[in-house]
């Protein structure tokens, strides 16, 4: 028996798979769509139950989920899409928020013809695998409508789908996800490093607005949405550009270390080894290169090699790669500092509704706060990327409170919008409810506060 069919049969007995998944049989996912059966009402975690609010706001959040999940024309399963007025499925947070949906499958009734989450999660991360370019370039989105190249105009990643595939993959024990995951983070990887590093740093270089999924953002003031001619190979011809850029350094810094436990679970050790060994190379150029002690932030680099000096929640994004390892001396510092005065400064990040998407405290925070604007406002997929970061850091009582406002916040509205004022809860109304990470914020964070081993969560790692 492989590896991997040891953990799957390990994983059986556990009944890890068992809860409302399917165990692989017919098909990798387990029964066909049609045979799934409708079972008694699902479990909700007691301190739901207990308040009538938040049982009110879990049932909604499912129903939002379940009516996100739709087809496309490009993929011949059904994805979980963003939701709201995003008719797709982004790179950027899609395959993330099928892991999500995924983790909370004991909740989630079965219905016929409805996939499980696991299922979901998978063709939420396959379909991005399907479309890729021969080139090696993984789509920034796929639409509901729109033509299968319309996802090639800015690469537009933030968590690692490479992570995120590898974290399903021994979940679930799914030995196709496993290869075929492995093998496009690899040409996803080569291409990034073809086209992505045109000034030969061995950084990840910025081309547009929307390759950070930074819409309206005082971070890429002047610079263009797309890429020109919807080609994310170009970069426009203006002063400055292309910038190196901390976040998505870090995020191909978190897809090698996935590629390299990848390699080792498939009997590659020497493979592991250079992905390990790559990740070292680019993490260390992210702190030589990107990181400014004075103001403990930070930054993107430009063409002039001049810090583009806008705090943003590209801080915390590094973070969320693990970049800063707390078993150096030195990066332990650089943690404590960028922590101390950045993420849980009241003046900066934590507002009484963290984490803003522009520090406070900085000239460019944009107020009033309109839609759609990584300008201030605090986001939905920033909070549901919280827990990739600050349990493993060991901010356990931050990361508590952060779930409880967010979770305040969702109920007292009930609704499931993109985001909100940090200073007073109130989600912004310009679009209408249904939002998916929304709901996977309440339902995620609910459920993590009813477990009483909430402190125990992410143990600290170097």
């Amino acid at each position: 028996m492989s590896r991997m069919g040891g953990r799957r049969e390990f994983l059986r007995r556990a009944g890890v798979l068992a809860a409302g998944v399917g165990v692989a049989g017919r098909g990798m996912l387990g029964q066909a769509v049609g045979e799934q059966q409708t079972p008694a009402a699902k479990p909700v975690p007691a301190m739901v139950a207990a308040n009538a609010k938040w049982k009110s706001t879990w049932s909604d959040a499912l129903t939002v989920l379940a009516g996100n999940i739709k087809m496309t024309p490009h993929y011949p399963r059904p994805l979980l899409f963003e939701g709201a007025v995003y008719g797709g499925c982004w790179q950027e947070c899609g395959p993330m928020e099928g892991l999500v949906y995924s983790s909370l499958g004991q909740y989630v009734p079965a219905m016929a013809g409805v996939p499980t989450p696991v299922q979901v999660a998978k063709d939420n991360h396959m379909a991005f695998f399907a479309l890729q370019t021969a080139e090696g370039q993984i789509p920034s989105s796929i639409k509901a409508t729109a033509s299968p190249e319309g996802g090639l105009g800015q690469i537009q990643m933030v968590v690692p789908i490479a992570a995120t595939a590898w974290e399903l993959a021994q979940a679930t024990g799914d030995d196709e996800l496993l290869v075929a995951a492995y093998k496009a983070g690899g040409k996803w990887d080569a291409w990034l490093r073809q086209y992505r590093d045109t000034r030969k740093t061995g950084l990840v270089e910025g081309f547009c607005t929307y390759d950070t999924g930074h819409d309206n953002s005082p971070r890429w003031k002047g610079i263009p949405n797309r890429c020109p001619d919807a080609d994310a190979r170009k970069f426009p011809a203006l002063p400055g550009m292309p910038r190196l850029c901390p976040d998505l350094s870090a995020t191909v810094y978190g897809g090698r270390v996935a590629l390299a436990a990848m390699a080792r679970e498939l009997g590659r050790p020497d493979e592991a080894d250079r992905w390990l060994a790559d990740a070292e190379t680019i993490r260390k150029l992210i702190i030589a290169k990107l990181w400014d002690p004075k103001d403990a932030a930070f930054y993107d680099l430009d063409s002039d090699n001049k810090f583009v000096r806008v705090r943003g929640d590209l801080i915390s994004r590094v973070l969320g790669e693990h970049v800063l390892k707390l078993s150096d001396a030195g990066d332990r510092q650089i943690f404590n500092a960028v922590y101390t005065r950045q993420i849980v400064n009241p003046k900066a990040f934590w507002a009484p509704y963290p984490l803003t998407s522009i520090a406070m405290d900085d000239p460019a925070f944009v107020r009033p706060i309109p839609r759609n604007s990584w300008g201030g406002a605090s986001q939905a997929l920033t909070a549901l990327r919280v827990p990739r970061w600050m349990p493993h850091y060991g901010k356990h009582a931050d990361f508590e409170h952060l779930m409880r406002q967010w979770c305040e916040a969702i109920s007292r509205h009930g609704e499931f919008r993109q985001q909100m004022d940090p200073e007073t809860g109130d989600f912004t109304q310009a679009d209408p409810s249904g939002y998916s990470p929304a709901a996977l914020v309440f339902l995620d964070f609910a459920r993590r506060l009813g477990r009483a081993d909430l402190g125990a969560e992410g143990k600290t790692q170097g």
